[in-house]
């Protein structure tokens, strides 16, 4: 179904995302629909009736070839400042934090980055545009199509769960060595099962790790 044909419920002049031809309808939820913006696709889904931003454009108007800028922070304008001097960064060996954490410095480091947006998660170059299609084996039951860009945000979003999981199972006051060890490889196992999407990622970093002696 092409983004023209889906209705949004929203009066003709709202100014809202979903009136915006850059506003990608995605999935359909309980209160109506979700979407993404072509823009600014590191916002996730979100609902047609977000306000619109500076790349707000007519959905009367065709889809340009080349996709405007992602609109950035205003700035307020201040008096130029010298460059700062500054001394070469001494790299810093990754360790162990101590007892209170169940992690290196690096994985803290990764942690934080991927929380704050820094590494977004990159679809691999061939499934760019596509689609699942899930066919009933009665003819006469309508498919039903996921973009694979919406399936790539549902599974990092449980990878990234786990991960949190991951972290409340080792930072937890009440449980023994030994029951964190016996969840986390619930866990683990979670993550192999998940292997199957890793040809969705373009990068191999964002890929599920399982156990590795199986």
């Amino acid at each position: 179904m092409a983004d023209d044909d889906i209705d949004l419920g929203l009066p003709a002049d709202a100014k809202a995302c979903g009136n915006c031809r850059l506003f990608r309808p995605v999935e359909r939820v309980e209160t109506g629909w979700r979407g993404d913006c072509r823009v600014m696709p590191q916002r996730g889904l979100f609902a047609p009736e977000a306000p619109t931003c500076g790349s707000f454009l007519s959905r009367a108007r065709a889809l340009p070839q080349s996709l405007p800028e992602a609109p950035g922070p205003r700035r307020r304008h201040a008096a130029p400042v010298p460059p700062l001097r500054r001394e070469p960064l001494t790299a810093v060996p990754d360790r162990e934090l101590g007892e209170d954490f169940d992690m290196t410095r690096e994985e803290l480091k990764q942690i934080v980055r991927e929380a704050l947006g820094e590494i977004p998660v990159s679809l691999a170059p061939k499934w760019e545009g596509g689609s699942v299609l899930l066919r009933p084996r009665d003819p006469t039951l309508q498919p039903k199509e996921i973009s694979i860009d919406a399936l790539l945000h549902k599974v990092v979003m449980i990878r990234d769960r786990l991960r949190v999981l991951e972290q409340r199972i080792n930072g937890h006051a009440k449980l023994s060595d030994a029951e964190k060890v016996e969840m986390q490889q619930y866990v683990t196992r979670c993550y192999g099962s998940l292997t199957t999407f890793n040809v969705l990622f373009a990068d191999e970093g964002d890929r599920f790790v399982g156990d590795k002696a199986d």
